[in-house]
């Protein structure tokens, strides 16, 4: 039992960082998160007004088989093909967990209450598979509140015109660079005026584009320690953040010209960046770096639970850490491109791998259900 004095207390920078305006989203979703009640507790007691869910999430609580018993053993009976298996599979948590976030997207007018869903990651470079596989993904949860996860690679940018082109929401991952993210919110725009001028109601599309954060430092900060000289590790922890606050500078400018103006006088969403990749991966760092110092009005910061738990317990929430940033974020990338670290290498890299590490998750849960429904095949027969 849950007493009010407990919520209070670990609700406290979380209800500060939702009052700045940072939507909270969960980044992980299973069956027993849902069944056992805990999803719609993080609604409840955390602020938790959304779930993102990736290939590697799904590899982590299908792979586990829990939950997820006797759904398996009916589609074994069914002689279904392990492909179709793992979306009926995933499909379904996502569409258990919209209806749990329901009134979360009712009470925002269609702002919050999402749950996303990604395309199949094997076909991140093939833009005709992508849109064909994004409308099948929206029609088979057939929740209005759901969000379909497109890659942002050279492909995913006209799949992701075409598919908000078709009034469907879209959660854009896989945002490293600033340039990809000038285009990715030119795909959304170009997406509105494709719905628009064929009728469909622009106030129904929602899309966040996820800018990818903690990975940056990563990568970054190993090429930092390799160089070894006293100003290159004193550039460690800032790449990250800097390249965060430089995307924010770029949505406030693509959202205040003409063409947004246009497109905002038909009611059209802004499209809000979110902050992905939030847990941090370097032990010495603060657990809560990048939601203390990512916060800023319109955004959404998606959290493993353990990130989630930590803000709650000791998140230092003190007001718009971004804005006021756009000059020293500037310093710190021309500081690291000066010592030889190639920012354009560097995002190139990290998309290249982001796209194979979900490839290889998903082979993975491909293999791990494939073996579940051999099981129970023989095991029935």
């Amino acid at each position: 039992m849950i007493t009010v004095t407990e919520v209070t207390a670990t609700a406290g920078a979380l209800k500060r960082l939702s009052d700045e305006g940072v939507s909270i989203w969960l980044d992980d979703l299973s069956r027993k998160r849902i069944e056992s009640g805990n999803l719609a507790e993080l609604v409840d007691t955390k602020n938790v007004v959304g779930v993102t869910t990736n290939p590697s999430i799904f590899q982590a609580a299908i792979g586990s088989g829990e939950g997820y018993e006797q759904q398996l053993a009916d589609l074994a009976v069914r002689k279904v093909t392990v492909e179709e298996a793992v979306r009926m599979m995933t499909t379904a948590d996502v569409r258990a967990a919209a209806d749990i976030l329901r009134p979360v997207y009712d009470a925002t007018g269609g702002q919050d209450g999402r749950v996303s869903i990604e395309v199949d990651p094997r076909l991140a470079h093939n833009t005709e598979a992508t849109i064909a596989e994004a409308k099948q993904l929206s029609w088979l949860v057939d929740r209005p509140n759901v969000m379909i996860k497109i890659p942002a690679t050279k492909a995913g940018l006209p799949a992701i015109t075409e598919v908000i082109g078709e009034g469907i929401s879209v959660n854009v991952t896989l945002i490293f660079s600033l340039e990809r993210y000038r285009e990715v919110m030119d795909a959304y725009l170009a997406g509105l005026e494709k719905a628009q001028a064929a009728g469909i109601d622009l106030a129904t599309i929602h899309s966040v584009a996820s800018f990818f954060v903690s990975r940056v430092d990563s990568e970054i900060d190993k090429r930092l320690t390799a160089l070894g000289t006293d100003e290159a590790l004193a550039l460690k922890g800032k790449a990250a953040l800097a390249n965060a606050r430089l995307a924010y500078e770029v949505y406030e400018e693509v959202f205040s010209g003409d063409r947004w103006t246009a497109l905002a006088g038909a009611q059209a969403n802004k499209q809000r960046p979110l902050w992905a990749s939030t847990g941090v991966k370097d032990p010495s760092y603060k657990d809560t770096l990048y939601v203390d110092e990512l916060v800023a009005p319109g955004t959404v910061n998606t959290m493993p639970e353990a990130t989630l738990n930590a803000t709650a317990d000791h998140g230092d929430i003190h007001g718009d850490t971004v804005t006021g940033g756009y000059a020293q974020a500037r310093a710190d990338l021309d500081a690291v491109e000066r010592l030889g670290i190639s920012y354009d290498v560097v995002v190139k890299q990290l998309e290249d791998e982001g796209v194979a590490k979900f490839e290889v998750a998903w082979q993975d849960l491909l293999d791990a259900v494939a073996k579940s429904l051999s099981s129970k095949g023989v095991d029935g027969e």
